[in-house]
């Protein structure tokens, strides 16, 4: 077995991406950064403004290396957010918005309880927006998270520079341009290159402020959220059950199937639910394995992921969607004893899985869909059920696999 490890953890060394780090001080970054900048339409003026003794915000790297939607069992992420506190307080704020959801509804054709999740699920009904803890200037947090070279640097840029053109537009202090570690403003935490695609003046005064405003927080989240692809009149999804023998390898979301395909394969839905329109695309979604709550998803569950990647935040926002409509509990309770690899294990299973030539990815401990259909054609292999489900018994399965 300590062969084994050894393998595993030396193959890691070779294929694992270096963690986030700067390359540069931060005042070298910031004087390099003012060309790719101004390049991209940042006035100079403004640069010079927005960065002139500006200094990192030294908490900035331990969040990036901790983010709860990749490193949490999704059932804990899950029963954190979506409380029975939250669901009423969620009721109670929409209640008191009824006319805006609804109007914002109508206008964009984007459920109002779906907005009404992520606006709790995101800042907890706008509650937190004055916390100076977790609301702080962005320029400041996105210029630290660019310096720090996380796996999304482009992306960073983009929102760098996106933040600086909003610096612009507003005529704001650079600290009065505020929003999350990351950069998201406002109620309902949108990028700052979406507040610039899709930033809607949704109380008419001429100005789009998602912190000040929830109407226009709304509305320029409904019109993102139809930009990512989101289908009118259609559901997240639905949980459902699955029988003895059922091949898993068809849980796959890169192929949408009608819901007649699972149907005919004795896949239904929980507590003797009917199913709706049975052409219906979907994909089956086993998040925990075979003993754990099973979905059929649509395409609006993906749109979810396009507004936040994690699933554990995209099947927290479709669950108090349902809560917040009056829905119950998921039916199938969750492998609660479960053991879990860490996060050197889950860069070394990436690495097994690539040796065997299961896995493309990135060697980074983040073990999303990708990486756990890889397992799951590991899994067939060796004729168990291949439910993709990573424990930390695979990484024991692997690395015996791998000597």
């Amino acid at each position: 077995m300590r062969r084994a490890v050894w393998l595993l953890l030396m193959l890691v060394a070779l294929v694992a991406p270096a963690a986030a780090q700067p390359v540069e001080s931060f005042e070298a970054f910031l004087a390099g950064f003012r060309a790719k900048a101004v390049a991209a339409g940042v006035p100079a003026a403004t640069y010079e403004r927005a960065m002139l003794g500006l200094t990192p915000d030294p908490n900035v790297p331990n969040l990036v290396a901790s983010q709860p939607e990749f490193t949490t069992p999704i059932w804990e992420y899950l029963e954190t957010r979506v409380t029975a506190s939250r669901i009423e307080r969620g009721r109670a704020a929409i209640a008191r918005n009824q006319s805006l959801f609804e109007s914002v509804g109508r206008a964009y054709g984007v459920d109002p309880y779906l907005l009404g999740a992520i606006w709790g699920i995101e800042t907890d009904y706008g509650s937190v927006l004055g916390n100076e803890r977790l609301i702080r200037p962005i320029i400041r947090s996105l210029a630290t998270v660019v310096h720090q070279r996380r796996t999304r640097l482009a992306d960073d840029e983009k929102d760098l520079i996106a933040a600086l053109l909003l610096l612009e537009r507003s005529g704001l202090p650079p600290e009065q341009l505020v929003g999350s570690w990351a950069g998201a403003i406002g109620h309902l935490q949108v990028n700052p290159a979406n507040v610039l695609a899709h930033g809607t003046d949704g109380d008419g005064d001429g100005r789009v402020n998602l912190h000040a405003s929830l109407a226009d927080a709304l509305a320029t989240s409904a019109k993102y959220l139809r930009g990512l692809g989101y289908q009118p009149g259609i559901d997240w999804g639905m949980e459902v059950v699955v029988p003895d023998g059922f091949d898993y390898l068809l849980a796959t979301r890169t192929q949408m199937r009608p819901v007649s395909f699972f149907a005919e394969r004795g896949v239904a839905r929980v507590a003797g639910r009917q199913f709706g329109d049975p052409n219906l695309p979907v994909f089956l979604y086993v998040p925990a394995g075979k003993d754990g709550p099973k979905f059929l998803m649509t395409q609006n569950y993906l749109v979810l992921k396009g507004y936040n990647f994690s699933d554990s935040y995209a099947m927290s926002v479709a669950h108090l969607t349902d809560r917040l409509k009056g829905g119950g509990s998921f039916v199938d309770d969750w492998p609660r004893d479960t053991a879990f690899p860490d996060l050197e294990q889950r860069r070394a299973i990436q690495a097994a899985l690539a040796r065997l030539g299961l896995y493309q990815g990135e060697v980074d401990g983040r073990l999303g869909p990708i990486t756990q259909e890889a397992y799951a054609r590991f899994q067939a292999m060796r004729g168990e059920v291949a439910d993709g489900f990573i424990t930390r018994a695979a990484y024991d399965a692997l690395a015996a696999a791998t000597r």
